[in-house]
């Protein structure tokens, strides 16, 4: 059976089989044990791994997925465009997808047929997917969800520090810092188990201070809670450094030693001095002050950023504010210190690192960089000269759908995106507008019912692969048995439509350790360097990228220098812009996406587990009291939103947590509870995030959730 296996004998049941693996779901990724009984059920059980223990509930009830009765189990064929799914065999399936690309190829030309990819797939599974896409369809044009996620930060991290890894120290260091700025994250319900490092730092005596426009349950653990206006968190950030240098609280030393462009930035940030950025944000002078002074009277303190600040049209240059706040406070590189973004999905980081990402061969290399290609080339036995260049992004490669000068064909891979993507109606219609579309999903999501093919895919505990999470340790997940008969592996897949497209199969093995040896040799030299990684070297504790052969794992990033040629990280000099939309007098309301506990992403999977499902079956809108006193809302009522993109509705949830003038939506349903609906797919010029944290709505209908109750008129 290999590592990661051991069996038990149990006297009442049989014999049990335990599975050493980790959680499906967030970048966490937590260790767990997977037990199977001799025809009995599958249980889940807390693991300890790297020094934590414990799950949340999705990882509790995950292996409820794996014998699911609406489980995916043989390919879905649509025979015509007014004809609905229908069962196919394998070869029919795989067949059509290769003739609907070659019939694409002919039509339109190779670079019109695009990928779209998932955060949640392993590295091996990314590589031969961005492999596939450059060498086989020899197309630009592939991304991933990983764009709606990261990339701002991403961009961000690239231009200060020169690498970009996530966490950039592990997450125990957390606990242990002086003080803490967190920004825009609900950590108790985005990374639940994470939350016992914010709960041991408090413990301690550190100051917790959380920027949020809602009094989360992560909020209500802080000292100070920052209830900022949505889309104002860069003029926060600069009116946290104005008052750091007015108030002598930097660091001189350390931006003299370790820094370039300080200069810039001090004169920008001179024009947001307290009483200005309290109008922005509506955050009173006095907790800006008392924030700034407990980060810097510490005697070590972290930034840390999550999707609040970033995924906005200015997503990059928010984060950017924030890295300016912790160089000048002499952060980064200390011990128990520094800045961080927080990632969300499971392999969100390991997803671009390896070729899913339009501008990224595997090593984080730029697709762009003559060396990147022939490095790669050469591992992959191409003329570096045949690959394809730059892409575009996700959002501009799926409002092209269908266009003449877009994608006319688009295979879909670990990913929702009928669901997860802005502005939800616009892409539908693109979608169905492609001339083909093929999904591979382990369920009929809402992508896949526009699909022309499914192919029916294994789930997480059903393959071996690595995944590299919130802190850049690349882990090792272990199946705990075979996939369902009639269900193969996108590994399998790839390899299948290779052969059926004319590339040699044998330049897509199906065997994850092989790949993840391919990955490791493509990466070596690059940013990303997993070359002196192997499947043994992640037992039982992962390992720290950079590792290049011959050499050790890197835990702790910036304790000597940054990744530049000169070893100094750089300040860049940034403005607040207000939101892409204002409330006005027809949208006069700002609301805000995110998630919640007990769901994950688009909902795929936990809106099919019973218990995730019963504690939210229904879409839901947080209000303040005031606001649902005024359009005569009271608590479940059905609430309709409209923007100038859409209808969507949500069960109201009244809570004085929210500001009066922002209504707060998370994004795990479909149809008509689909937050996407509503959201503005105005992106950030560098990193091409879509601005899901900030759209103008206003309330447009009520139904009673107590039926005895009238219509509001």
């Amino acid at each position: 059976m290999g590592a990661g296996y051991t069996r038990t004998a149990n006297a009442s049941t049989g014999v049990a089989t335990r599975t050493t693996t980790h959680c499906p779901y967030c970048a966490l990724q937590c260790g767990m044990d997977i037990v199977r009984v001799e025809d009995g059920p599958v249980s889940i059980e807390p693991r300890a791994f790297a020094g934590r223990q414990g799950l949340c509930q999705k990882g509790w009830t995950a292996a409820e997925l794996l014998d699911h009765p609406e489980r995916l189990t043989q390919p879905l064929l649509r025979s015509g465009p007014d004809e609905g799914l229908r069962p196919a065999s394998w070869d029919d399936a795989l067949d059509r997808v290769a003739t609907a690309i070659r019939t694409c190829w002919e039509r339109h030309g190779r670079e019109r047929v695009g990928v779209f990819g998932g955060g949640g797939l392993t590295n091996e599974k990314a590589y031969a997917l961005g492999k596939f896409a450059r060498i086989v369809l020899r197309t630009p044009f592939i991304d991933y969800n990983g764009r709606f996620c990261m990339s701002s930060a991403a961009t961000a991290v690239q231009r200060a520090f020169g690498i970009d890894r996530g966490l950039p120290f592990p997450l125990e260091d957390i606990s242990q810092t002086g003080a803490l700025l967190l920004v825009g994250s609900n950590l108790a319900e985005t990374l639940p188990t994470a939350i016992s490092l914010l709960d041991d730092l408090v413990g301690h005596g550190g100051p917790l201070i959380v920027a949020d426009p809602r009094a989360t349950a992560t909020a209500r653990r802080a000292t100070v809670h920052l209830q900022l206006a949505p889309g104002t968190d860069l003029a926060l950030a600069n009116g946290l450094l104005h008052i750091a240098i007015r108030e002598g609280l930097i660091d001189d030393d350390y931006i003299a030693a370790r820094t370039s462009g300080f200069e810039r930035v001090h004169q920008r940030v001179l024009a947001y001095w307290p009483d200005r950025v309290e109008r922005i944000t509506g955050v009173a002078v006095t907790d800006m002050r008392r924030a700034v002074h407990l980060l810097a009277e510490a005697d070590s303190a972290m930034v840390l950023t999550a999707r609040g600040p970033e995924q906005q049209r200015q997503g990059t240059d928010t984060v950017q504010a924030f890295i300016n706040l912790a160089l000048a406070l002499g952060l980064p590189g200390r011990p128990l210190s520094g800045y961080g973004p927080l990632t969300g999905q499971g392999n969100g980081q390991g997803g671009r690192e390896h070729g899913q990402k339009a501008d990224q061969l595997p090593g984080y290399r730029k697709i762009t960089d003559p060396a990147a290609r022939e490095h790669v080339g050469s591992i992959w036995g191409v003329d570096p000269d045949s690959l394809p260049g730059e892409g575009v992004s996700a959002y501009d490669m799926l409002d092209a759908m269908g266009a003449e000068d877009g994608v006319r064909a688009l295979i879909v891979a670990g990913s929702n995106v009928a669901v997860s993507a802005p502005n939800a109606n616009h892409v539908i219609e693109r979608m169905k507008a492609l001339d083909f579309l093929c999904v591979l999903d382990a369920f009929r999501s809402e992508t896949a019912e526009l699909a022309d093919v499914v192919l029916p895919v294994a789930q997480w505990a059903e393959e071996d692969g690595t995944m590299t999470n919130i802190e850049g340790r690349v882990i090792l997940r272990r199946a705990a048995g075979p996939p369902p008969p009639g269900v193969r592996r996108e590994l399998e897949v790839l390899s299948e439509l290779a052969g059926r497209l004319g590339a040699p199969q044998h330049a897509f093995p199906t065997r994850p350790e092989e790949v993840f040896d391919e990955l490791a040799r493509a990466s070596a030299g690059g940013k990303a360097d997993y070359s002196g990684i192997t499947y043994d070297t992640l037992v039982p504790d992962g390992a720290f990228w950079p590792f290049p052969e011959g050499g050790e794992e890197t835990p702790r990033l910036f304790e000597d220098r940054f990744a530049f040629a000169d070893g100094r990280a750089r300040f860049l000099a940034v403005s607040h812009r207000p939101a892409a939309e204002k409330p006005d007098g027809d949208f006069p309301l700002s609301l805000t996406t995110g998630r919640i506990v007990e769901h994950y992403q688009s909902g795929t999977q936990t809106r099919r587990t019973p218990q995730l499902a019963n504690a939210h079956p229904d879409a839901l809108i947080e209000l303040h009291p005031v606001l649902a006193r005024q359009h005569d809302i009271e608590e479940g009522d059905l609430v309709w939103l409209a923007s100038r993109r859409g209808r969507a509705a949500g069960r109201a949830r009244v809570t004085p947590d929210i500001r009066i003038d922002t209504l707060f939506m998370p994004f795990h349903w479909g149809g008509d509870g689909s937050a996407n609906l509503l959201t503005n797919p105005a992106l950030d010029p560098s990193s091409r995030m879509p601005e899901f944290k900030h759209c103008a709505v206003r309330i447009d209908g009520v139904e009673p959730g107590d039926p005895r109750r009238p219509p509001t008129p």
